[in-house]
C-alpha cells in the first residue's frame, strides 16, 4: 500500500483539513499519514480560530513520518503562518518529498484569515518552486497572481503566471464561479485536427469547469455541477484527490479529472451533517478504483 502525506490544519468537524486529507486518501486506496499545522477552532458555520502550532514541530511531524514512511506523494493545505511555509518548503527540499500538490488555503469561507500576509509572500517565493501542481480556487489564484479573473483569457493569465512563479503545474478550480463561460479558442493539446462535429458532444448547463496548465498546454475538465450547500472541505479534498491518483501512477490531466469528478459525487452523496456548509461523503463510492 502506498502512503501519502498530508501537512494542513485539524479540522474537529472532519470535514476538511487534515481529517478530509486523510478519508480521501483511504477512498483512493492509499494510507494517509499527517503533519498538523494549526489546530482550528470550526464547525460548518465558519471557522472561529485558528492556533498555528510552532515551526520546529511541525518540521519534527514531518522528519518523524519520512524518517519511517516511504511517501508516494505530498498534500500541502493550511500553513497559517510565513514561518511555519518556510519549514515545509526546507523540509520538502531536504528529505525530497515526493508529488507535492499545493492547495494555497488562505481565506476561509467566512473570511477568517487562514495564511497571514508574510506567509503569502513565502508562498509565493519558496513554495509554489516546489510544486508538482498547485489547485487554487479563483479568488486563491486571484490572491496568489494579482490578477481578477473575470474571463477565460484571465483566467489563463494567472495560470500562466503562477507557472512562471516556479509551480511545475497549476489547476484552478472552478467551483467557486456561479456560472461558467463557454471556453473561447483554448489553446489545443495537439495540433490533429479534430473528427467530431461542433454538435457532437453534449453540453452541460452552468458546469463546473477547472483549468489545467502543464507548462505547454491548457486542458479543461467539465462536470455538471450540483446543487447543494454541502461543500465544506471541497478544495482539500481536490488536492488530496489529484495527490492521492499521482501517488498511483496517474498523469497530471487524468488525475484531475478523476478529483473533479470525485468531488462532484462526494458532494452529491453529502450526509446533510451540520447547520452550515456541510461535510462531503469521501467515501461515496467506495474505495475508488484505479
Amino acid at each position: 500500500m502506498r502512503t501519502g502525506l498530508t501537512i494542513a490544519g485539524s479540522d474537529p468537524c472532519a470535514g476538511a483539513g487534515v481529517q478530509a486529507d486523510l478519508k480521501t486518501f483511504a477512498a483512493f486506496g492509499l494510507y494517509g499519514a499527517c503533519a498538523i499545522t494549526a489546530v482550528t477552532v470550526q464547525s460548518t458555520r465558519g471557522v472561529e480560530s485558528v492556533a498555528p502550532l510552532p515551526a520546529d514541530l511541525v518540521t519534527a511531524q514531518i522528519e518523524a513520518v519520512a524518517g519511517d514512511l516511504t511517501i508516494a506523494s505530498t498534500k500541502i493545505g493550511m500553513l497559517a503562518t510565513a514561518a511555519i511555509v518556510e519549514a515545509v518548503a526546507a523540509a520538502i527540499e531536504e528529505l525530497d518529498l515526493p508529488l507535492v500538490v499545493v492547495d494555497p488555503v488562505l481565506i476561509s469561507t467566512n473570511g477568517e484569515r487562514m495564511l497571514d500576509a508574510e506567509g503569502v509572500d513565502a508562498l509565493r517565493n519558496l513554495l509554489l518552486p516546489l510544486a508538482r501542481v498547485v489547485t487554487p480556487n479563483v479568488p486563491e489564484a486571484e490572491a496568489i497572481t494579482g490578477i481578477r479573473i473575470t474571463s477565460p483569457d484571465t483566467r489563463r493569465a494567472a495560470a500562466r503566471r503562477m507557472h512562471d512563479m516556479g509551480a511545475r503545474a497549476v489547476i484552478i478550480t472552478g467551483g467557486h464561479e456561479p456560472q461558467n463561460p463557454e471556453p473561447q479558442n483554448p489553446e489545443p493539446q495537439n495540433p490533429e485536427p479534430r473528427t467530431r462535429t461542433p454538435n457532437s458532444e453534449p453540453r452541460t448547463p452552468n458546469p463546473v469547469v477547472d483549468l489545467l496548465f502543464d507548462g505547454r498546454a491548457f486542458h479543461e475538465s467539465r462536470v455538471a455541477r450540483v446543487d447543494s450547500r454541502h461543500t465544506h472541505g471541497t478544495g482539500c479534498t481536490f488536492a488530496s484527490a489529484v495527490a492521492a491518483s499521482l501517488a498511483l501512477g496517474r498523469d497530471l490531466p487524468d488525475a484531475a479529472r478523476r478529483a473533479q469528478e470525485y468531488v462532484a459525487g462526494a458532494i452529491a452523496h453529502a450526509p446533510g451533517l451540520g447547520h452550515g456548509r456541510g461535510p462531503l461523503d469521501h467515501f461515496w463510492a467506495g474505495i475508488m478504483k484505479t
